[in-house]
């Protein structure tokens, strides 16, 4: 993956922050997500996605359609619990 322009970075962002994502089989490096659904909490300028799995962690995936696809709302609501171990904008434990 060619590291993106600041435009393309921003494009990036736009078109995958917010959004629910699973891994797409085929990337060994990435097994452990499978089955698993995640949060795109925003995209670095290195194009990689920051994704919540509510497991207490963040990890950078690549934002592109041949690593990660997008997981309906309705689908991803039962399989994301925004409120374990996940960054909330308004979190109702602090500290």
């Amino acid at each position: 993956m060619k590291f993106p322009t600041y435009d393309e970075a921003e494009a990036l962002k736009r078109a995958w922050t917010d959004k629910f994502v699973r891994v797409k089989p085929g990337h060994a490096e990435y097994e452990r997500f499978a089955g698993k659904v995640g949060r795109v909490v925003t995209v670095n300028y290195g194009g990689k996605a920051i994704v919540d799995f509510a497991d207490g962690a963040w990890y950078d995936l690549p934002a592109s359609d041949a690593y990660l696809e997008v997981v309906p709302d309705a689908d991803a609501k039962d399989k994301h619990d925004a409120t374990a171990n996940s960054a909330q904008k308004l979190p109702a434990r602090q500290g």
